[in-house]
């Protein structure tokens, strides 16, 4: 652009003309400057995804080889599945990796969301004090475990945030024929990680998944007191936003982030990923194409 200027001014014969049209020269200098601003900015993905994979650490893991092979940065905003599903009706975000697998497949139907895919499980467990006040080691079933904390008003503390564990606990005690869950149940409003914080701090019981006690057992006291019903197994969905809904969606990019996940090497890691020696997830089926 320089020589340009250069240009013009040696071969204007009259000055006049060159300061003339040196405003014009100036406003295409800005253009170009702009345009080669916006080029060089990185692209981006917003990923609404659940606090448990978040708190997990597995993204932190996965998504910086997803940026270096594509070039596409992933802005990840934890939420409870709820509020990520939310989130994704709206159009404020364009990929989801949640937990609630008959909702995700109804707002399929219903067209909200597309190329869902089961990418991976893991599996709800009861953790509590080693003293097990409700006796719950006894027992082989969460249904049966959950009775005994009503029955003798254990403390019990709920994620209460609609996410996708806090739909696994209701539908528990619904399946226990319980509405009262004892004077001990308590409703908190919080992500996993300060629910089995607060759990811990009273001495109560709470539902977790396995990535997130996991990722932080090293600083609780609680154990795992039941585990292996298989009315516990936790499957993860990763969907991208319908564009045909929401048409800024940057769905090429989100496609993208849905088939490293289902890749080889995207399953593979998600097998390979280990917290403290633990597996936390295992991959799902993997992408057919």
């Amino acid at each position: 652009m320089g020589n340009l200027f250069i240009k013009i001014w040696n071969r204007s014969k009259n000055r006049l003309t060159f300061y003339i049209f040196l405003p014009l020269l100036l406003v295409i200098f800005m253009m170009i400057a702009v345009g080669c601003v916006q080029n060089a900015s990185p692209q981006f993905i917003f990923l609404a995804t659940t606090t448990s994979t978040y708190d997990s650490g597995l993204l932190e893991d996965m998504l910086p080889v997803f940026e270096k092979k594509y070039g596409i940065e992933v802005r990840v905003i934890p939420k409870g599945t709820g509020q990520a599903l939310e989130l994704g009706k709206s159009g404020d975000v364009d990929v989801l990796l949640v937990h609630d697998r008959n909702f995700e497949l109804k707002l399929v139907e219903e067209g909200y969301f597309i190329n869902r895919y089961d990418v991976m499980y893991n599996d709800f467990i009861l953790v509590g004090p080693a003293s097990d006040p409700a006796g719950i080691k006894e027992f082989e079933t969460a249904i049966d475990a959950l009775k005994a904390i009503a029955r003798k008003n254990q403390i019990f503390v709920s994620r209460g945030d609609d996410s996708g564990t806090h739909r696994m606990e209701l539908s528990l005690w619904k399946a226990a024929g319980l509405s009262d869950f004892g004077n001990g149940y308590t409703s908190v409003g919080q992500g996993m990680g300060d629910t089995l914080l607060m759990a811990d701090e009273l001495e109560g019981y709470t539902l977790t998944d396995r990535g997130t006690y996991a990722a932080l057992k090293e600083g609780l006291e609680m154990e795992v007191l039941l585990e292996g019903d298989p009315t516990l197994f936790n499957q993860y969905g990763i969907m991208a936003v319908n564009p045909d809904k929401h048409s800024h969606i940057r769905y090429e990019s989100a496609l993208k982030l849905i088939k490293f996940f289902m890749s080889e090497e995207g399953q593979q890691m998600i097998a390979d990923y280990k917290l403290q020696g633990e597996v936390l997830f295992f991959p799902g089926m993997g992408l057919k194409e």
